[in-house]
């Protein structure tokens, strides 16, 4: 099974936060597998601090969105300023309510915002002996 995920990139503004998705994007991709934090994440940390490379991605209008995806990454950018990552689980599960019977779509959980430094930090995996 993949785990798909959407690339956006948005301009730091101010007003706009990190935890939640931008009203506007600037440019959007889609990658079909490995799109989880420890696999993409760790790959668009490095490259924003490396500057290398990052392959299979998709290039997607800007206002597609798969009904299947697992994470949606935020590239915040702006001249000037540090670029910041955000990235979302998407909630595509539905819940009823226990009360009154209706179906409620349950939403995207930001579950990190950081410089890419603190990406690594988080998500790579530590592959010495020790653990």
């Amino acid at each position: 099974m993949s785990t798909r995920a959407q690339i956006r990139f948005a301009t730091r503004e101010p007003g706009v936060s990190f935890n939640e998705h931008p009203d506007a994007i600037h440019a959007q991709f889609y990658k079909h597998s490995d799109g989880y934090p420890e696999g993409l994440g760790i790959d668009i940390a490095e490259s924003i601090m490396n500057n290398v490379g990052i392959t299979n991605w998709e290039i997607e209008p800007l206002t597609h969105k798969h009904g299947d995806l697992d994470y949606i990454y935020y590239i915040w950018q702006y001249p000037g300023k540090e670029t910041w990552i955000s990235i979302f689980e998407v909630n595509t599960y539905r819940e009823t309510c226990q009360h009154c019977d209706r179906e409620i779509v349950l939403k995207d959980e930001c579950i990190f915002v950081g410089l890419p430094t603190e990406l690594i930090k988080k998500y790579k995996q530590n592959t010495n002996n020790d653990g």
